[in-house]
């Protein structure tokens, strides 16, 4: 639709790659950048930056590279002395990735996902803020306990549970982020259930 117009189509990919099971290519985008970190499991401070071929000769470098790499997608590579141990870290953080397959991860992404979900949409006062639906999102949720401030939540389940959460809180909606990796056991996420229900029964410790 903006293609034909001339707007270049920029993709902030963070939460994407290594998470959902996709190919770059299907975005059919000019631009697309991510961090590593995330979900695929990279040091912090790793990223990756696509860029369209004929698009890179306008795209400036953040530290001069020389004038024969103005087509060259390493001129953005450019940023002096490299850390090698970030970089060959990458290597293996991406055949661990391949090892396990993007499909099995997604699929094990959504199983934990759901597992506890489900499990909370039984008690009246839990409000889901992301669909279940097949497609329409992977291992990343945002639950609300009707009644329940999202950040004193978040404090207590840390405090008391070392359970680690993030309160997101807008206009629309607000509830705590839950974010299971394909590490995180059931045990796990019935200690989280666990604790969650116990608020909704009781609500939080004065």
């Amino acid at each position: 639709m903006v293609r034909s117009k001339g707007i270049p189509v920029i993709v902030d990919g963070a939460y994407a790659l290594a998470h959902f099971d996709f190919k770059i290519s299907e975005f059919d985008c000019d631009y697309y950048a991510t961090s590593l970190h995330k979900w695929l499991f990279a040091p912090h401070g790793t990223g990756l930056l696509y860029v369209r071929k004929e698009k890179i000769r306008e795209l400036w470098p953040l530290m001069a590279a020389t004038e024969k790499m103005d087509e060259d997608i390493r001129k953005f590579e450019e940023i002096g002395t490299h850390p090698a141990a970030n970089y060959l870290a990458i290597a293996e953080a991406l055949s661990f990735h391949q090892g396990i397959g993007g499909k099995r991860k997604q699929a094990r992404l959504v199983y934990l996902r759901d597992y506890w979900a489900k499990r909370l949409l039984e008690h009246r006062r839990v409000r889901l803020h992301t669909s279940l639906k097949p497609g329409f999102a992977c291992g990343i949720a945002t639950v609300e306990i009707e009644g329940v401030e999202p950040g004193a939540l978040d404090a207590w389940l840390w405090e008391k549970h070392r359970i680690l959460a993030t309160p997101i809180v807008h206009q629309e909606f607000r509830g705590i982020r839950v974010s299971p990796s394909v590490y995180t056991t059931l045990q796990e996420l019935d200690r989280f259930c666990d604790a969650m229900e116990q608020v909704i029964q009781h609500g939080l410790p004065a």
